[in-house]
């Protein structure tokens, strides 16, 4: 096991979130789950936005710690049934 964050791990944690974000689906039943799931997916994005910024400024270890939350957003929300994760029990933890 590594203890090295390098920018390769980088690019396929966000790889894999870019991955994730494009196969879940809304599912939400109201308007307020709707607002709610706006918000989370909002959170995700920025936290990506966060990683690219980070990586490119060669901190590695922020990088790394934003593109984890930015897919800990995504899988809580397929976790709590606001988003549809297709079965992907790779992708996320599945409900």
């Amino acid at each position: 096991m590594s203890e090295v964050i390098t920018i390769e791990k980088i690019e396929s944690y966000l790889e894999l979130t870019a991955k994730a974000r494009a196969k879940v689906t809304p599912k939400t039943s109201s308007e307020e789950d709707e607002k709610r799931l706006k918000v989370m997916m909002r959170m995700c994005d920025d936290y990506v936005s966060d990683a690219t910024h980070f990586a490119s400024k060669g901190d590695l270890v922020s990088a790394f710690g934003a593109i984890n939350y930015a897919h800990a957003w995504l899988d809580a929300a397929v976790r709590i049934g606001l988003m549809d994760g297709h079965g992907d029990d790779n992708l996320f933890t599945l409900p």
